[in-house]
């Protein structure tokens, strides 16, 4: 697909505008920038502006949490930004307008109900605190918010804390269910959280969705209840894939679309639970987790057809790790070995590339900075996304 096409007519032919335009290419590459400044697991990752941001986490050489936060760029260079105020792991991490935040988590000792922000030029604040003190929630956005739900605070949660893009706190209608290690995601105008751990000791199917006004409903509940499954977005859908639950590491994938109908596409091609998810473009990701009986390096990605295909693995197979998106790239960083806790970071860049057909005596200028005219019939590469324009001539061309 290719976007950015504006056709105009004018007296001499047809004027074709390019801005931003590319085409996405079925396939997805892997490569490891700099690692992480350290090596933790249980840690959250967001995005803002022209960072992917990870944070906190357990730490192995020091036997300690973590406060540090590692940025990386749309050129995958890493900095590190100021710390988080509180050294914790098992936060959740989610976006509004300028910000990505950084709520709650495990401090060792208790549970937090610190909320770090960053904004888009990774200057930090803090805003208001949630209004419960709890780790393994989970973060999701929809329209003007961030929310925050569920979690363990000593019994399992149902509150909901939402900030808007001033990082106004407020509390909409409690989850149907309080349960930990569930998962968040988000379609449309809906952020949806589902399955989970529940105050009665079993495993859940309950899908709760907000709306833009913060409205709970009660979509169709997942097709098999199970926690520390994992949630990403793609095209029309919100995508919840693996868990465990009942003795059993899910393969299984739910799939809502934007009226919130559930389908369930085809299986994770691997069985895993604490893996993380991850969208770039038109692809929903979801990378490592554990088997049952290990790691896994395993990467499955779904396009906005929701069809599956298997990217090249993890350099490292590992679970509790985290991802998040810069520009082109999806990143997954961290997470446990079995022997050690991993500073890896695998980034998944989409091939992108601009393929544009002109007609022989066309005038074109794009990213070599001058304007030419075509010899012959002949169809213009480009290895990244273009701006620019075709002053077409006469012949057939195919868009």
């Amino acid at each position: 697909m290719g976007e950015g096409l504006i056709t105009r007519r004018n007296s001499s032919g047809v004027l074709i505008e390019f801005e931003n335009y590319y085409n996405f290419v079925e396939g997805l590459t892997s490569s490891t920038p700099t690692a992480l400044s350290a090596g933790r697991d249980d840690l959250a990752g967001a995005s803002v502006g022209n960072y992917a941001l990870f944070a906190g986490g357990y730490v192995y050489a020091t036997n300690s949490y973590s406060n540090v936060v590692d940025a990386y760029n749309t050129s995958l260079t890493r900095s590190t930004p100021t710390a988080l105020s509180a050294a914790r792991f098992d936060l959740a991490g989610a976006s509004v307008g300028d910000y990505a935040l950084f709520a709650g988590g495990n401090t060792g000792s208790n549970r937090s109900n610190v909320v770090d922000a960053y904004n888009t030029s990774l200057i930090y604040s803090t805003p208001t605190a949630l209004s419960v003190a709890r780790s393994v929630l989970a973060g999701s956005s929809v329209g003007g918010y961030a929310l925050f739900a569920g979690g363990y605070d000593g019994s399992r949660s149902n509150v909901v804390d939402a900030y808007n893009t001033s990082l106004t706190r407020s509390t909409p209608t409690a989850l149907l269910d309080a349960r930990s290690s569930l998962a968040g995601s988000s379609v449309g105008g809906y952020a949806l959280f589902a399955g989970g751990y529940d105050s009665s000791g079993n495993y859940s199917s309950v899908v709760d969705a907000y709306n833009t006004s913060l409205t709970r409903s009660t979509p169709t509940a997942l097709s098999a209840a199970r926690r520390d499954l994992a949630g990403a977005s793609v095209g029309n859908y919100a995508l919840f894939a693996g868990g465990y639950g009942d003795g059993t590491t899910f393969s299984v994938v739910n799939a809502y679309n934007t009226s919130l109908t559930r389908s369930t596409p085809t299986a994770l091609s691997a069985a895993r639970d604490d893996l993380a998810g991850a969208s770039v473009g038109n692809y929903a990701l979801f990378a490592g987790g554990g088997t049952g009986s290990g790691r896994s390096d395993v990467v499955d990605a779904y396009n906005t057809s929701l069809t599956r295909f298997t990217p090249t693995a993890l350099s490292e197979a590992r679970d509790d790790l985290a991802g998040a998106s810069v520009g082109t790239y999806t990143l997954f960083a961290g997470g446990y070995t079995g022997s050690s806790y991993s500073s890896v970071v695998d980034v998944y860049p989409l091939i992108v590339k601009a393929y544009i057909p002109v007609t022989q005596g066309s005038k074109y200028k794009f990213t070599e900075g001058s304007e030419q005219t075509a010899s012959i019939n002949t169809t213009l590469v480009y290895n990244q996304k273009v701006t620019g324009y075709v002053k077409y001539k006469k012949g057939k061309i195919t868009m």
